[in-house]
């Protein structure tokens, strides 16, 4: 990436849209509600030959105290402190407000001249007279822009450009779906839960800075937030979600984004990391999160939170350990680490336990060894015989990885019962130590080579007994 660009403004002034725009996916929640965006995202952007780093940011709130409002000026305030160059952004169809004049004098003391203005919501003549209020600023000259419809992209790259050449000489020519296929990418996490259970608060003491707005709120967090970070000897790629609360009580358009924003993370990552409010954990919500990361096929943590709060710490995790095994028997043996993300306790063997569910998650087990465990189940407990008809279970072999995928050939999968697939699924989680990952058994029936020489055998003795076909 040759430069990194911050978009600033005041709310709804499309930054939002802007961002998913040069980004070319929708990555940032847009809607018509202002104050959408809280956190400060980042993403590869590209526009027409040239390569940056873009972040969105919050608009701009005039509050400088400890409220949420405060909160979030003073994050976006640090993007501008760290962007190459800052894209001011205002309302081409509402013209230059206060506000815009007031963030003008923020940048002009802040930025140092790294400053663009664009004028969006351009298109058609609406815009025209906004656009050359914009000129009162007096930040340069500004670039009629449409985020929504993409209309004077080709001018903003034009803009850019000597920009771009003056923070490096070359401009990156490396295709950004490469880092996608990079064989050393970095472990993808997402932490996910309910409102308030403090997963900004656990991110950002991972990372090391506040780079999450965090706080006593619940609900700050809205948009699936990535981090990349080195936690240890390894990259991590961390996602922090909105806290999902039951489907029953998400009514706001904007909150369904959120959750949905939450779920799409889920299914892209590697190791889903569930954080729980020890003060009351595995509520009817925390089951329902984890039981959908297993469904998605994902290796799965428990992070209990706010240990530090915790008074009888035995008897709670013992209680912990117990409503687990009982109410979440799909992931039996999951790893349940106690953390504090106030302090930072229990962080090193968070990561442990991640490293070493991931390494499960991608767990291959030979054939050879399949087979010959196969046939002591088998002998140990063998399966029923509905209609006094013998299931033989003949041969096993895995598919696949992430997650472990098996199959099994017998010769009458279709009346197997149900129970006893699953004392196969426990006795491949107990005997490979798989432990917390989903394990997906598939059952087929193995075709019969003489099957269809048995048919034309037959037919050929009718034949010769002087029947015509379809006679009998």
């Amino acid at each position: 990436m040759s430069f990194t660009l911050a978009i600033v403004g005041r709310p709804n002034v499309g930054k939002s849209t802007l961002f998913n725009r040069l980004v070319g996916k929708r990555l940032a929640l847009v809607d018509d509600q202002p104050g959408v965006t809280r956190d400060l995202r980042e993403g590869a952007a590209r526009l027409g030959h040239l390569r940056f780093n873009v972040m969105d940011t919050a608009g701009l709130e005039e509050a400088s105290d400890e409220s949420l409002p405060g909160r979030m000026r003073a994050l976006t305030e640090r993007a501008v402190g760290e962007a190459d160059l800052c894209l001011f952004i205002i309302d081409a169809r509402t013209g230059v407000t206060r506000q815009d004049l007031v963030f003008a004098d923020i940048l002009r003391k802040r930025a140092n001249g790294r400053v663009v203005v664009a004028a969006n919501k351009a298109e058609g003549n609406a815009g025209d007279a906004g656009f050359y209020e914009a000129y009162t600023l007096g930040l340069g000259e500004p670039v009629a822009i449409s985020a929504e419809h993409g209309e004077g992209m080709d001018e903003l790259r034009a803009v850019l450009e000597p920009w771009a050449e003056k923070f490096e000489n070359e401009v990156a020519e490396v295709e950004l779906e490469e880092d996608e296929e990079a064989t050393d990418r970095p472990l993808q996490i997402a932490v996910v839960g309910r409102p308030n259970a403090g997963k900004s608060t656990l991110i950002n003491k991972i990372i090391g800075q506040d780079r999450l707005l965090t706080g006593p709120e619940a609900g700050i967090t809205r948009d699936s937030i990535a981090v990349t970070t080195k936690w240890g000897e390894r990259d991590f790629r961390i996602f922090d979600t909105a806290g999902m609360r039951r489907k029953a009580k998400v009514q706001e358009k904007l909150e369904k984004l959120s959750v949905s924003d939450g779920l799409r993370a889920v299914k892209f990552a590697e190791v889903v990391v569930v954080v729980l409010d020890t003060s009351i954990p595995f509520e009817s919500q925390d089951l329902r999160i984890a039981d959908l990361a297993e469904r998605e096929g994902r290796a799965v943590v428990f992070a209990a939170n706010k240990w530090d709060a915790e008074d009888n710490r035995a008897e709670k995790l013992s209680s912990m350990k117990e409503q687990l095994d009982r109410l979440l028997p799909q992931l039996s043996g999951t790893p349940l680490i106690t953390v504090s993300a106030l302090t930072g306790r229990g962080l090193d063997r968070l990561r442990e336990a991640i490293e070493k569910q991931h390494e499960i998650w991608n767990k291959r087990i030979s054939t050879g060894k399949l087979n010959q465990w196969l046939i002591d189940m088998v002998a140990s407990h063998p399966p029923p015989a509905p209609g006094g008809r013998r299931i033989r279970l003949r041969y096993m072999t895995q598919a696949k990885t992430r997650p472990p995928t098996f199959i099994a050939f017998c010769s009458l999968p279709e009346d197997l019962p149900t129970a006893y697939k699953r004392f196969l699924v426990n006795g491949l989680r107990r005997d490979f130590d798989m432990q917390g990952v989903p394990i997906r058994l598939e059952l087929r029936k193995r075709e019969n080579p003489y099957a269809d020489r048995k048919v034309h055998r037959a037919t050929k003795l009718r034949k010769r007994a002087g029947f015509k076909d379809n006679e009998y």
